[in-house]
């Protein structure tokens, strides 16, 4: 249970940083000045967002088992891997919203994850955990650790480290992920 909550935390900490909802989380803050009413609103869209694609990947993790499934979810961390090195776009979803603060940050963030790296990755950590609520927690952990700074401190925290340097490591987090399922499942084979 510690193992999916620290790698979920991690691996969603790590490829957050420069992505479109931290941008988004950065332009609410500078649009809205409420930080705390933000990160609520963060909160809550990653909370349900990612319970619902954590119980998707508990799901597929209960239904399909072996040593194939274990080659096609370790494959899957690898492609994740490649997508972390393709920087995101801003897609112009913060725009501002009548509701305020927090329910601005609660439905762009929600629908902006919807298909991101950090949603998809939820569900492969949840199919290879088969934890949902650990996984979720970690995953949130993860996306508030990496978006409290960007609202509070605004732009200033893309240009603590460069974005390329972070999607690298992320990139590697997921590769080293993918290839340990790979490994270990044929592992098992020969054992």
């Amino acid at each position: 249970m510690l193992e999916a909550f620290g790698v979920s935390t991690a691996a969603v900490a790590i490829a957050e940083i420069g992505d479109k909802t931290q941008l988004l989380a950065i332009v609410l803050a500078a649009t809205f000045r409420k930080p705390v009413a933000i990160l609520l609103g963060v909160l809550a869209a990653t909370l349900l967002n990612h319970t619902i694609a954590a119980a998707l990947g508990f799901a597929l993790g209960q239904w399909f088992e072996g040593r194939l499934f274990q080659t096609v979810l370790g494959l899957s961390f690898v492609v994740m891997a490649a997508w972390a090195l393709i920087p995101d776009k801003d897609d112009g979803a913060a725009a501002r919203d009548r509701g305020g603060a927090f329910l601005t940050a609660l439905i762009a963030f929600f629908f902006v994850e919807i298909g991101d790296k950090t949603q998809v990755a939820t569900s492969l950590l949840a199919a290879r955990f088969q934890d949902v609520a650990t996984v979720t927690a970690g995953t949130t952990l993860g996306m508030m650790l990496a978006n409290a700074p960007a609202v509070f401190l605004g732009e200033a925290v893309t240009k603590i480290a460069p974005l390329r340097t972070i999607r690298m490591i992320a990139a590697l987090l997921f590769a080293v992920i993918g290839v340990c399922i790979v490994g270990a499942a044929w592992l098992a084979l020969a054992a």
